[in-house]
């Protein structure tokens, strides 16, 4: 089979979706090694802003929310079962001894809708993003239709969101489990039996490098530094702690201007933290932004910082992908150890990182930053080489397509 005609099929939470330009960017790095791909996703996208690199997308996206597609999904499920009835049974029975709440089984019915879509289709192989309702699905698909999966675990997925029980299940399916953390990988190690962990894998998501300015000198910066986050606005980004630093920093007597990119449930309580602590002139709260709003503001930004925290509920970032962009543009990046972050960042040779959950410690390493402008530069070019040479997503394409067997793909 060339690479023409593989076929692979993405099964997705939600597509497009603005937070998770890792999916996109590996769809598309996949389309330029010729893999014919199909995407299913198991939301219907919101009115969030979308990134232009969609346009560049040829794989055909089918929907799979019952809420919307609630007929399809009946008439899939009616065919599946008529062609293959004991094996549709026996999966139905796997899905209500796993769990039978009603969330759950409704990925046995998305299952069942995909399964007859893919009996009309060359597909060979199923990979799904998140071990939670994509992998469900996707395990389902397999049972159903026998096509192999595999899947990619990130960070709420694994620590929150799914139990151990049926993340278990799921890896002793799956031809192969990937994850984009050496710490995630340990994780899921531990959960498993000792031959079923030899299937998780560790693949950095990768970025596509000819995107990004790599330290662009050419753009007039402003006369106060800029400090820059990207996030959603949830606890275990650390914006407050962000917000609590730079009024360390505004006691110093330091000139500088902050620069909040994302929405999320916690906006209203961290525009009213800016309000009491009095630093509504420097912090700017700039909303959801498409990719390419992004990177322009990387390019003008001096910092970037993103101090992650462990949540009270135990929800943790992987390696956060903006990380990754802010240090494929040459910016010195400021954050915190934990789960895979100290994979990417060495404190002191590539960016800086602090304990979390201490914002005096954090306004200590954004002054060393604010106030040597050639340590920002050293630190810049070393996070620029880093990314080049160990986080491209060529790179971990390649050891997708290994995971993925897909004859003829390289």
């Amino acid at each position: 089979m060339d690479g023409a005609k593989a076929r692979l099929a993405y099964i997705v939470s939600t597509w497009p979706r603005l937070s998770q330009t890792f999916v996109l960017t590996e769809v598309l790095a996949l389309e330029r090694r010729g893999v014919a791909l199909r995407i299913f996703s198991i939301k219907e996208p919101g009115t969030e802003p979308v990134h232009g690199d969609l346009r560049r997308v040829r794989a055909k996206a089918t929907y799979l929310s019952l809420a919307n597609n609630r007929k399809e999904v009946v008439r899939g499920n009616f065919a599946t079962a008529l062609r293959h009835p004991l094996r549709y049974l026996r999966t139905l029975l796997r899905a209500v001894a796993l769990n039978p709440r009603w969330s759950f089984l409704q990925s046995f019915l998305q299952a069942g809708y995909v399964a007859d879509l893919l009996s009309r289709e060359a597909i060979t192989h199923l990979h799904a993003h998140f071990a939670t309702a994509p992998a469900s699905v996707a395990m389902f698909t397999h049972h159903l239709t026998g096509i192999p999966y595999t899947f990619t675990a990130h960070a709420k997925d694994i620590y929150f969101d799914t139990k151990p029980r049926l993340l278990r299940a799921k890896i002793k399916h799956a031809r192969a489990v990937v994850t984009i953390s050496e710490y995630n990988r340990r994780h899921l190690a531990q959960l498993t039996h000792p031959l079923a962990s030899q299937k998780v894998h560790c693949v950095y998501n990768g970025m596509d490098l000819r995107i990004y300015s790599n330290g662009n000198s050419s753009i007039e910066k402003l006369p106060a530094p800029s400090i820059v986050t990207v996030a959603r606005l949830i606890e275990k980004k650390g914006i407050a702690d962000l917000i609590r630093a730079c009024h360390i920093l505004r006691e110093r007597g330091r000139s500088f201007r902050l620069e909040i990119i994302g929405k999320g449930p916690l906006r209203a309580a961290l525009k009213t933290q800016v309000h009491l602590l009095n630093l509504q002139d420097i912090v700017r709260f700039r909303g959801a932004l498409a990719q390419e709003a992004v990177r322009e503001t990387y390019r003008q930004a001096d910092i970037f910082a993103l101090p992650c925290v462990i949540s009270q509920d135990g929800d943790r970032d992987g390696i956060p992908t903006v990380l990754l962009e802010a240090m494929a543009s040459g910016l010195p990046v400021v954050s915190t150890r934990v789960s895979g972050i100290p994979e990417l960042v060495e404190s002191g040779r590539d960016g800086i990182l602090v304990e979390p959950g201490n914002p005096e410690m954090l306004a200590d390493a954004l002054d060393r930053l604010l106030s040597d402008e050639d340590l920002r530069k050293r630190l810049g070019l070393a996070a620029s080489t880093k990314v080049t040479e160990k986080f491209s997503v060529e790179r971990s394409v390649t050891e997708l397509l290994e995971l993925f067997q897909l004859e003829g793909v390289r």
